[in-house]
């Protein structure tokens, strides 16, 4: 098998993941690396000696040696890239979230469907080894139908300041940047069903709490203390199917500590995938609680990020189908855009 020729667009912290599953995967060589800051861009590629360096991705696609690239940037670029890198004839993994809104995605849509590339988007959460199989155990009926589930990532002192807190680059808070995660999740393991409507709300009541002592948190490299997304954001997601999703998610709450997790309920079982994968079903009028014996049956990020990166490789050079390709971006945006919109409307939001 050939190696596949990566490029980087996006020199940050989170381009940090990308180049180091690459670099770990033998079928990928790391050619060209493209960031606004030279000084940035040349000191990834001084590390994965990466031979080619740019300013201007649009230069970069111009490479006839590049196969397939990583979107690992601000949010609101991410449809511009998506849609050169595709209209230039190479494979993409963008960084979640597809981009901005709805409308966006239906664009970015329109460049898959001219292209014979593949297209994937970074939902890491799908690639841990509990949600695989997990995955697995629903698809062989063991848990019935999935008619319910609950998503949530609370955090009490979690924004990240600079680009995260500035709508205009990131497209809101914790809805769209963390939130995005376990609502995909929750969503692909209830079988990706068609979204009906969306009730919501979202509040801007603490800001990113600078002012709190004594307490580290992760801070973008950009860091500012000016913020205007949203603290918390809340949903009830109805779908087509009959089933729903209940969601939490903020970056500043009130609240003795950090939480997460995704909860799957059928009318045969249910299911804990976070923090830990845990298994609830009855046998001999008995309800039991059965925890899997698999490697990582709590989520691993560093593993997880892995097999994504490898399954993306993997779609490259075989032709396979990936997971998370575009259509699930596009409904994931129309869910995203649908809760920010009731939120400022204040009402329910229904889909014909």
């Amino acid at each position: 098998m050939r190696k596949l020729k990566i490029g980087i667009v996006g020199a940050g912290s989170l381009s940090e993941s990308h180049l180091g599953a690459y670099a770990k995967n033998p079928n990928v060589e790391l050619i060209a690396i493209c960031d606004l800051i030279e000084e940035r861009a040349i000191a990834k590629a001084t590390t994965y000696n990466i031979k080619h360096v740019y300013t201007d991705y649009h230069e970069m696609f111009q490479n006839p040696e590049l196969d397939a690239i990583s979107v690992v940037t601000w949010n609101n670029t991410h449809k511009e890239i998506s849609i050169a890198a595709l209209d230039a004839g190479k494979h993409v993994l963008c960084e979640k979230p597809l981009c901005m809104n709805h409308g966006e995605a239906l664009e970015v849509k329109a460049a898959t469907e001219r292209s014979d590339k593949k297209f994937m988007i970074g939902y890491v959460r799908r690639h841990a080894s509990s949600a695989v199989a997990l995955k697995d155990i629903i698809n062989s009926g063991t848990l019935g139908e999935i008619y319910y589930a609950k998503a949530s990532i609370l955090r009490r002192l979690g924004n990240p300041g600079g680009w995260f807190s500035d709508k205009s680059r990131s497209g809101g808070g914790p809805l769209i940047d963390i939130g995005v995660h376990v609502i995909d999740l929750s969503w692909y393991l209830m079988g990706r069903p068609k979204v009906k409507s969306v009730s919501a709300n979202t509040y801007h009541k603490l800001g990113n709490r600078s002012n709190v002592k004594s307490l580290s948190f992760y801070k973008a490299a950009d860091y500012s203390p000016e913020n205007n997304v949203e603290d918390l954001a809340n949903a009830l997601i109805r779908f087509e199917n009959g089933s729903s999703l209940m969601v939490d998610v903020s970056f500043a709450l009130h609240i003795k500590n950090d939480q997460s997790g995704v909860t799957i309920f059928g009318d045969k079982g249910g299911a804990e995938v976070e923090p830990n994968l845990v298994i609830v079903h009855e046998s001999n009028d008995i309800i039991l609680n059965s925890f899997p014996q698999i490697d990582n049956a709590s989520f691993d990020f560093g593993e997880a990020f892995q097999s994504e990166i490898n399954h993306f490789v993997n779609c490259c050079l075989t032709g396979d189908e990936p997971i998370g390709g575009i259509d699930d971006g596009v409904e994931m945006m129309k869910i995203l855009t649908a809760i920010y919109k009731s939120a400022e409307e204040q009402q329910e939001i229904v889909f014909e």
